[in-house]
């Protein structure tokens, strides 16, 4: 009988390990994505305009309020799609 190689990473028995941790690198990256994009045109602002810093700080400060609200309704709609699964998995709708 031929020896079976063993599996590097089972993602049967690690599932909502996995699960979470895509949820965390996604909101992550998100609020990283909008503090850049938002730093980005503030730097072009200050260098069209010859400020110093002034439009960054504005857009870095809009940039972590607007990634904060997109976290929070990916939060919201992560933990909604779960009470829905859990309740139809309840009343046996899958």
């Amino acid at each position: 009988m031929p020896k079976r190689k063993k599996k590097v990473f089972d993602y049967k028995r690690n599932r909502a390990w996995v699960e979470n941790l895509y949820i965390v690198t996604q909101l992550g990256l998100t609020m990283a994505g909008c503090i850049g994009f938002c730093f980005f045109i503030g730097l072009y602002l200050d260098k069209w305009l010859g400020t110093r810093g002034v439009f960054i700080t504005i857009f870095i400060i809009l940039g972590v309020i607007g990634g904060g609200n997109v976290v929070y309704r990916q939060i919201i709609e992560i933990t909604e799609q779960k009470e829905n699964n859990k309740i139809n998995s309840e009343n046996g709708d899958d």
